[in-house]
């Protein structure tokens, strides 16, 4: 006989999941199933012959199988030493197909019940084994080990022990889930105790119920679904009270909101116009309470108000409805918010002078008009002039370009008000270019897509006119940046299909080729004053805009167009409408300018920028790029131009037409309530007197 190895033998295997833990260990370290007493028959080391195998009174004396025990057998199972059949022997589980060890009545993966062996023999030693009322050590344990089951936490998912009323590791509270579990497990084990108290009693109980059959794992099943559909049951109850009570403590505004915002989701204008009529909210945002009210979790999240559910499901007239609502709440009071008459008929107005011509099929403009802020406005008392700055002007976009040197960093030309600009405040949503396009003309905004519809035909009809130019453009534009690449045709082919696209969406947002169509649309220029960097929200420059400079109307003839421009700016994005204001007189012009032309008012805007470089002038061909000198002749072609007493060269934004009747009867309604809040201030100040 071999003597075993130290290490191999001072080890004790665990009777469940076989796993070999040190002779100190009271528990098994992996499964936390307790020891098996120790049992010893003889000394391994006794000298002795070895026995006949082939004798009954050696396997006698030997034990049976001739089982090998070593000097700390009290910790090693009986375990033949080949093992081959036992290994052999091993039971496989129903549910997850575990291989088990022959003495295992539970699956020590799944705690599954052994299903019961097939044959006479089998049923005739369990029932000796029922009737008798004897069970092993090992079943104990297994139902010991069923007691403790742990459970896993819903917030990390570790497995726990039963006994641990908290996660181990995140202190999560144990689920109500695994102590209904645990509570089922017992009831498992409490009902087969029962039955063999009962089938060990004597004649405690009939025949039948010692041979009653244990709870098995279908009924455990069934347990706990009729426990669940209770709770489920329970739960329904509960929300339909709370449900019932949110119902209770609604108003009718409170319903007219929800189903406005019904309305957004299911296309109905009519329900937002109703909840607007009676004079909501429209930065309203739903609660916890009404979302649940209206049950649908997909379409409406806490803190959602309608603009953002218009947003969500691209509902572009609700949303230039709420958006125009919204800024009336903001207190912006421009001139085509508060007259909305005569703004709807200033746009029947620019649709009646939008005609196409026939080489190349343009639309285009066939009145000239340009719009400034009344010169009444100096006569107001200084703290209504300040609240109506508030209300038209965007005061953020007019202090980035301010303090950025873009506008008004001229102190020859804003010494007088004529030339300094103002910008408008429009709308934010992806129609601001469009908006301060017809602001900066008409004073009203593209709330109808008049301007948009002209862009889309116009880019269809004339699309082989304007891609040429438009890929000269961007071909010398990545050449002179060092962008040493070249595109295939399919390329520039889907590049300029995008653009196509973005001219027909309304709320798109549109590039510096829908500009360059704008300016033949106007047949006029268009100057864009522009920050030159992207930058974050952390202040951090993101890369170059190439917004700012002039565009011109380069496929009409000069003749065909109006050399006075318009002026727009751009920040962060977003477009916005620079106007000048009117002056009573035309003697206190600041800039000294040398017009050489009849008196008529106009307002000067630089083409040069702080460091005194010509603007860029975007779109132009192979043969008409050169130097700034060559610029400079083209601007003067294209332009009225003039050079001030300080040698800054601008072009004059004559105000000649500047006005159509619409457009005065709105302006003029617009400044009542201004000159209303002046004469209130003048009484004020003459009761103060007396």
């Amino acid at each position: 006989m071999t003597e075993p190895k130290p290490c191999s033998v001072m080890k004790w295997p665990c009777d469940y999941c076989t796993y070999e833990n040190w002779p100190s260990a009271v528990k098994c370290t992996m499964c936390r199933a307790p020891r098996p007493p120790p049992v010893i028959r003889e000394d391994p080391f006794a000298t002795r012959p070895d026995p006949d195998p082939d004798s009954d009174l050696s396997r006698a004396e030997t034990g049976t199988a001739g089982l090998l025990i070593c000097p700390d057998s009290s910790a090693r199972p009986r375990v033949p030493p080949s093992g081959a059949n036992e290994l052999a022997n091993k039971w496989s589980c129903l549910t997850c197909t575990f291989l088990n060890w022959p003495r295992a009545i539970r699956c020590t993966q799944c705690s599954r019940r052994r299903s019961k062996p097939a044959g006479p023999a089998s049923e005739s030693a369990q029932t000796c084994s029922a009737a008798s009322g004897s069970h092993s050590p090992i079943e104990e344990h297994n139902d010991r080990n069923r007691l403790n089951a742990q459970w896993t936490c819903a917030a990390c998912m570790y497995q726990n022990w039963a006994e641990s009323a908290k996660c181990v590791v995140c202190d999560g509270p144990k689920r109500q889930e695994a102590e209904r579990a645990n509570a089922d497990d017992q009831v498992v084990n409490e009902r087969e105790r029962s039955r063999r108290r009962t089938a060990g009693g004597g004649g405690g109980g009939s025949a039948a119920q010692r041979r009653l059959p244990p709870l098995g794992r279908s009924d455990v099943q069934r347990i706990e679904l009729a426990a669940g559909a209770m709770s489920a049951n329970e739960e329904q109850e509960v929300d339909q009270k709370k449900l019932k009570q949110i119902r209770n403590r609604m108003r009718k505004n409170d319903w007219l909101f929800l189903n406005a915002c019904a309305g957004v989701v299911d296309g109905d204008l009519a329900a937002v116009e109703a909840y607007k009529a009676s004079a909501g909210d429209i930065s309203r945002q739903l609660s916890a309470d009404e979302v649940q009210l209206l049950n649908r979790s997909s379409a409406f999240d806490v803190g959602f108000t309608l603009v953002h559910l218009a947003i969500r499901f691209q509902r572009q007239d609700m949303l230039a409805l709420l958006l125009t609502e919204v800024s009336q709440q903001r207190a912006k009071r421009i001139p085509s918010l508060v007259c909305p008459e005569l703004t709807e008929q200033i746009r029947r107005e620019i649709s009646s002078c939008l005609h196409q011509r026939k080489e190349p099929p343009c639309s285009c403009l066939s009145e000239l008009h340009t719009f400034t802020l009344p010169a009444e406005i100096e006569d107001l008392p200084p703290a209504v002039q300040e609240k109506l700055f508030d209300e038209v002007l965007d005061r953020d976009v007019q202090k980035e370009l301010e303090e950025s040197l873009v506008i008004n960093w001229s102190l020859e030309l804003v010494s007088g008000p004529d030339s300094r600009l103002y910008a408008l405040w429009n709308r934010s949503a992806g129609d601001c270019l469009l908006d301060s396009v017809l602001q900066a003309s008409w004073g009203v905004c593209d709330t109808d897509s008049v301007l948009r519809r002209a862009l889309h035909q116009s880019l269809n009809n004339c699309s082989h006119w304007f891609y040429s130019r438009w890929k000269e453009w961007e071909s010398w534009y990545s050449q002179s940046c060092g962008l040493h690449f070249s595109l295939r045709e399919e390329q520039w082919r889907e590049d300029w299909a995008f653009i196509l696209s973005l001219a027909s969406q309304p709320g798109a947002s549109l590039e510096q080729t829908h500009i360059f169509v704008l300016c033949h649309i106007l047949r006029r220029p268009i100057v864009v004053y522009g920050v030159k960097y992207y930058k974050s929200f952390r202040g951090e420059t993101l890369g170059y805009t190439r917004f700012q400079g002039v565009y011109l109307p380069l496929l009409w003839e000069q003749s065909f167009c109006w050399k006075s421009p318009i002026a727009l700016g751009y920040t962060r994005g977003h477009f916005s409408a620079l106007v000048s204001m009117e002056t009573d007189g035309y003697d206190n012009r600041g800039a000294g300018a040398n017009l050489n032309s009849d008196d008529v008012p106009a307002t000067l805007l630089p083409l040069v920028d702080s460091d005194r470089k010509l603007l860029p002038v975007h779109f132009l061909s192979t043969q008409e790029m050169g130097t700034e000198e060559q610029h400079e002749r083209l601007l003067r072609s294209w332009l009225d131009c003039c050079v001030t007493e300080g040698g800054t060269l601008a072009a004059m934004q004559r105000r000649s037409g500047r006005c159509h009747p619409l457009v005065t009867q709105m302006t003029d309604r617009w400044l009542d309530r201004y000159r209303h809040l002046s004469h209130c201030a003048f009484d004020e100040e003459d009761e103060e007197d007396e």
